[in-house]
């Protein structure tokens, strides 16, 4: 999975645990293991869910600031509604 360049520090340090991507497909597998940097992830649940539903809470473990910084940044793909369905991933750094 690629993350942009700024969030490297914060997913090594254990600040970013989640991540939402505008996916057609799955692009990762649970228990996949991904190069981040200078340190490795592992996926450890991915479901899929509608942009509105995303808490408060999960958009802070992705590393934004707020809902909109969020449909933003995964927008990168194609506009997301609140009905979008993204995959919602969560990791933890293993390395």
């Amino acid at each position: 999975m690629v993350f942009s360049r700024e969030l490297h520090d914060d997913i090594a340090a254990g600040d970013i645990t989640l991540t939402y991507r505008l996916w057609q497909r799955p692009q990762a597998k649970v228990g996949g293991r991904y190069r981040v940097g200078r340190v490795e992830i592992e996926v450890d649940d991915m479901t899929r869910v509608p942009f509105a539903e995303i808490s408060d809470g999960d958009v802070r473990r992705a590393g934004e600031p707020d809902r909109e910084a969020l449909r933003q940044r995964a927008a990168h793909a194609g506009p997301i509604a609140d009905g979008t369905m993204l995959y919602r991933i969560a990791f933890h750094v293993v390395g």
